[in-house]
């Protein structure tokens, strides 16, 4: 059970050979409410984008342009205009696509398109798994209750489980927490399509490690104490930093892509939830299993024995500690 976490932490199997207990970190990303449905002014059907990023432009205000993603991308060409309504049929928005990048499209609005602008209007972009519109309730469930920083496509799901009474827990038994902030995008769920994992181009995301949380997370491996992620995000994050003993700080971006074979350098146990198959965040999870046992063995027997119990899967599913 997640509520038994601070006495698993707190024992002896992750306490340092000298008795200290571990460092937990989190990615306190924020989802936006990223998705918008417009319809083609040439056309009339209903459109559906999600808002990936911001695309800094010479000469054009921020927030004008916008790398999204698309149904039928390749339907999407340049000069395709779209208009976007409220909740009350009133015209919203203009914009035009006006170009492309493999999955990517460029979406260019008539006026800036803010954060506030998408709280307003906007949608929270489940899965594409969950077939339901979304409520008002997602805009919180669907969101770490630590959640400070505004740009995910997606919710860094394991932090999911965490509550503010388990973190008070957390912290009563001992257990250090450090923030860091990957903005989840395509680079984090986009599925492995090549034969070959070795071809598979993962897509940057941007992070950041504040100089506080560095100096936390520097200070525990010096100690000797465990460095557990809680999520995949976090891995990326972290591994992707670390540059000879130290994490490097302020933004960055990654586009790590870590399977097995790769050799951990900072993150010690991950706490994370069960994945689709085919994805890179499975992967992931079977390099860091790798050990004495075959890593891909191990978790797939692991989720062999989570489907038997009908554990549940996705986002909104169980989780696995692994050290």
């Amino acid at each position: 059970m997640i509520s038994d976490l601070p006495e698993i932490l707190c024992g002896p199997g992750f306490l340092s050979p000298a008795g200290e207990k571990p460092l937990l970190v989190f990615n306190d990303s924020r989802v936006r409410k990223a998705r918008l449905i417009g319809r083609s002014r040439q056309s009339g059907a209903e459109v559906e984008f999600l808002l990936l990023e911001r695309e800094l432009r010479s000469g054009k205000d921020p927030g004008r342009v916008w790398k999204v993603m698309t149904r039928r991308s390749r339907r999407r060409k340049p000069g395709s205009a779209y208009v976007f309504y409220d909740d009350k049929g009133a015209e919203i928005a203009n914009a035009v696509i006006t170009g492309g990048e493999g999955e990517y499209r460029f979406l260019e609005f008539e006026t800036p398109v803010s954060d506030d602008w998408l709280e307003r209007y906007g949608h929270i972009p489940l899965p594409p798994y969950i077939k339901r519109e979304d409520t008002p309730a997602d805009a919180q469930r669907y969101q770490t209750i630590y959640a400070k920083a505004v740009g995910s496509a997606a919710a860094p799901t394991a932090g999911l489980h965490f509550t503010r009474d388990t973190l008070d827990r957390l912290a009563s038994c001992g257990i250090e927490s450090a923030f860091v902030t990957l903005h989840v995008g395509l680079g984090t769920f986009l599925p492995v399509r090549s034969e070959n994992i070795e071809d598979h181009v993962m897509h940057e995301e941007h992070f950041l490690i504040t100089g506080e949380s560095a100096d936390r997370i520097e200070k525990a491996k010096t100690e000797g104490r465990r460095i557990i992620a809680v999520g995949t995000t976090s891995v990326r994050t972290l591994e992707s930093a670390w540059d000879e003993g130290r994490l490097k700080r302020e933004w960055q971006v990654t586009s790590a892509f870590i399977y097995p074979g790769y050799k951990f350098k900072i993150v010690d146990a991950l706490f994370t939830n069960f994945h689709t198959p085919g994805s890179t965040l499975l992967m992931l999870v079977c390099a860091f299993a790798d050990g004495t046992f075959s890593g891909k063995d191990l978790i797939l027997e692991s989720y062999a024995e989570a489907v038997r119990e009908e554990y549940r899967f996705f986002s909104y599913g169980d989780a696995i500690l692994i050290s």
